[in-house]
């Protein structure tokens, strides 16, 4: 890390993530296409507070977010096949209700396996990539020019003010969703846990810090929330199962149904556990909202020293 942290060194660190991962996902890898969307979404978060132009900015976020979305539909079916497999282990489950899912998702998997990984597709990873090259190499060239101070503190402010509005998205997410089991409203908070955590580690880089307890607070209710959004989605996928069942086969609706009934119970005990860090977790969204606003005091203060310090007069 160099003594201070620049733009360009938050833009590298996480496009370097992005393109090792595109030989592999050439490849179709697994891992490396989980690893290279997780990175499409990190430098989607970089973008806003790199200060770029607004049309480049626009261009490269609706890029990118149309790269996060096309290898999300491949890394869902991905996780639904290792959830799967990971509750066939325990035997707990009915078998022949597992295998059933388990030939479905295959059979959508290769289709979307096949569209995402196109040659097509594949270049235009590529070419995202070069292109945050190149901006990467600008930012080099004009941080360098930059002044100190007030200047670099400019895009510091706004990387404090993104933390501060992705906490309070979180924490409205979490007031909406309320106390009761609702999956489609935790799916938002799951979602904006996840863009707090990836703000909040811009704002651990901008400080050179590795990690922080408010981080792994942070890591600790994705999991929770994903594994629920993961059960919940192979539960609908069960119930979608159900419905289609031609011609209609009693054993196998009932195998399905006590499928349903086990996913739906972990999924509620998984809420349990949530319940328990919710408060934590409001209280992380208020300090964090109220260092961006000491933050944004800070901002103002110094606005006023510059309007006030005595201008050079000339001397002609």
């Amino acid at each position: 890390m160099p003594r201070f942290t620049e733009r360009h060194d938050l833009l590298r660190k996480r496009l370097e993530r992005f393109t090792r991962m595109l030989p592999g996902v050439q490849e179709g890898d697994g891992r490396a296409i989980h690893r290279a969307r997780v990175a499409s979404r990190r430098l989607r978060e970089v973008l806003p507070v790199l200060q770029l132009d607004a049309e480049d900015l626009d261009k490269l976020s609706r890029r990118l977010r149309k790269i996060t979305n096309r290898l999300g539909k491949v890394r869902e079916l991905d996780v639904l096949l290792t959830v799967i497999d990971e509750l066939g282990k325990t035997g707990r489950y009915p078998q022949a209700a597992l295998a059933r899912l388990t030939t479905t998702i295959h059979e959508e998997r290769g289709r979307k396996r096949k569209r995402v990984l196109a040659k097509s597709q594949i270049r235009e990873l590529r070419r995202v990539g070069a292109k945050l090259t190149k901006v990467a190499r600008t930012l080099e060239g004009q941080d360098g020019r930059a002044a100190r101070g007030t200047d670099r503190r400019s895009w510091k402010w706004a990387v404090d003010a993104r933390v501060a509005r992705r906490a309070a998205t979180l924490n409205t997410a979490m007031s909406a969703a309320g106390t009761v089991y609702l999956p489609e409203r935790l799916h938002d908070v799951r979602i904006a846990v996840k863009k707090l955590r990836y703000a909040l580690e811009l704002s651990a880089d901008v400080a050179q810090i590795k990690s922080s307890p408010d981080l792994t607070q942070l890591r600790r209710v994705q999991g929770i929330l994903g594994r629920l959004h993961d059960l919940h989605v192979l539960m609908e996928r069960a119930r979608e199962a159900q419905a289609s069942l031609t011609p209609p086969d009693v054993n196998e609706w009932r195998q399905l149904d006590v499928l349903v009934a086990s996913l739906e119970d972990n999924c509620r005990r998984l809420h349990g556990r949530y319940m328990k860090d919710r408060e934590v977790l409001v209280a992380l969204c208020a300090r964090l909202s109220g260092r961006a606003r000491e933050g944004s005091a800070e901002k103002s203060e110094v606005r006023k020293i510059l309007r006030t310090r005595p201008r050079a007069t000339s001397s002609l």
